[in-house]
């Protein structure tokens, strides 16, 4: 690449491969993310009241998320299997979104960047699946590693 670094996930022929990491170090890892469903007003406010035509999208979306994270390297196929050690899932609602933040944690040699974006995402996708029968036009934005600590790398944090 022209700044000097490589693409880890590709060979000098240019075939992709999954990394070895057997020769990183061991560390807590932790990653942040978070996706954004934006719906309209009237929508947040069922939701709020428990109203929805599907039942409680938030429990559902926990859960999804949860299992997503685990089955992130059957989805992402260069992902490393990881013991997740801990999977959070929480929300946050303003006026015309709900906002989806993910923090997973292992002890390991790589980091859980995708872990926890695919919770967000599934998550995401989820609530959009049981507020779907009553906003159609709902979207999901802002998909993000908001943070990650651990390994050679040390912490990030977005700006």
């Amino acid at each position: 690449m022209a700044d000097g670094t490589e693409l880890t996930h590709i060979t000098a022929d240019g075939s992709a491969h999954m990394v070895d990491v057997s020769g990183k170090a061991v560390t807590k890892r932790v990653a942040t993310a978070q996706a954004v469903v934006r719906t309209r007003p009237e929508v947040i406010g069922l939701l709020i009241a428990g109203d929805l035509p599907k039942g409680e999208p938030l429990a559902v979306a926990r859960v999804a998320g949860i299992l997503a994270a685990k089955q992130t390297p059957n989805l992402i196929p260069l992902c490393h299997p990881l013991p997740l050690s801990g999977i959070t899932v929480e929300f946050s609602t303003d006026e015309s979104s709900i906002r989806i933040e993910t923090s997973v944690t292992t002890t390991g040699v790589t980091g859980v960047e995708m872990e926890a974006l695919t919770a967000a995402s599934v998550a995401a996708l989820t609530v959009y699946d049981m507020i779907k029968a009553v906003d159609r036009g709902a979207t999901i934005t802002d998909i993000e590693v908001l943070s990650k600590s651990g390994g050679a790398s040390g912490e990030w944090t977005r700006r």
